[in-house]
């Protein structure tokens, strides 16, 4: 079982076939489905065959009820709290064919509960939690962020966690974050993430330099692959799988499901980021950021 702590949001899915027209139309095909970095990461996870258990806070609301019976259907176990009086957080996500733009509330998913956290842990019987960085991003929920990763090692399971986005990252400040994931065994960011973390330069250099502060750091460059440091040293390459993009949404929570599917699973590093670039791949050649 793999525990996974962080968000999980409604989905407003803008996809625009050109440049958007500040002022004016612009023509697109809008969906609204599920989302939420967290979330989605545990759908790909469930994608794999892998018993998943998602821990997450939306409202008492009708968007939360669908959200979580999305996932329930998708295989997820779900550990979700209701808030009442607050909304379930949503996104609106501009997708281009090259790049995605996410505008954002948070919703309940700033009243995550360190305690309710903490308690899902506990009865998930996981061996592995995966965090999302949402929730270490915000005052709200940073708590119970912190929570997670203190009682996943006073339990003896392995971490992993996602950087989540660049500019929240730059708000809190590398320094703050790295000193909260600095007990994690794996560290995932793409190209932006480590830039703000690690600061400029090759992958393979960024990767190494966060595995000082981290077991093991990925770091993502889409197409490009993705390059995995440990703290002993040592650098490995993974090659990505080329496909025809639709969509990148949720491309990234979909290489971190394969990789950690993988590597939970006793594969070595090389085989972990070949499973996460092949579920990466099946992510951009659809729609949405779920299987």
């Amino acid at each position: 079982m793999i525990v996974v702590v962080g968000d999980l949001v409604t989905d407003v899915l803008v996809e625009q076939a050109g440049p958007i027209q500040i002022g004016s139309d612009t023509n697109a095909s809008i969906t609204v489905r599920g989302g939420g970095q967290a979330a989605n990461t545990a759908a790909w996870l469930a994608r794999t065959g892998q018993a998943v258990t998602l821990v997450a806070a939306v409202g008492d609301d009708p968007a939360g009820r669908d959200r979580v019976a999305e996932l329930v259907a998708a295989g997820v176990r779900c550990a979700v709290d209701r808030q009442a009086g607050a909304p379930t957080g949503s996104v609106v996500v501009l997708a281009g064919p090259d790049e995605r733009t996410m505008i954002t509330d948070r919703g309940a998913s700033l009243l995550l509960d360190p305690a309710a956290v903490v308690a899902a842990i506990d009865a998930s019987g996981a061996r592995h939690l995966h965090l999302s960085g949402y929730p270490l991003l915000h005052d709200g929920s940073r708590a119970a962020g912190l929570a997670a990763l203190a009682a996943a090692s006073e339990r003896g399971l392995t971490t992993s966690v996602d950087a989540a986005s660049a500019a929240p990252l730059r708000s809190v400040g590398a320094s703050a974050f790295l000193t909260w994931v600095r007990a994690t065994d794996l560290l995932l960011c793409n190209a932006d993430e480590a830039e703000v973390l690690a600061g400029p330069g090759e992958p393979a250099e960024q990767a190494a330099r966060l595995a000082a502060h981290v077991a093991n750091a990925v770091v993502k460059q889409g197409a490009a692959g993705a390059w995995w440091a440990a703290g002993n040293g040592l650098v490995r390459r993974g090659r990505s799988t080329r496909v025809p993009m639709k969509d990148p949404t949720g491309a990234g929570d979909a290489f971190a499901a394969g990789l950690i599917a993988s590597w939970c699973s006793g594969g070595s590093p090389e085989a972990a980021l070949a499973a996460g670039a092949a579920l990466g791949a099946e992510a951009v050649s659809q729609v949405g950021a779920r299987p």
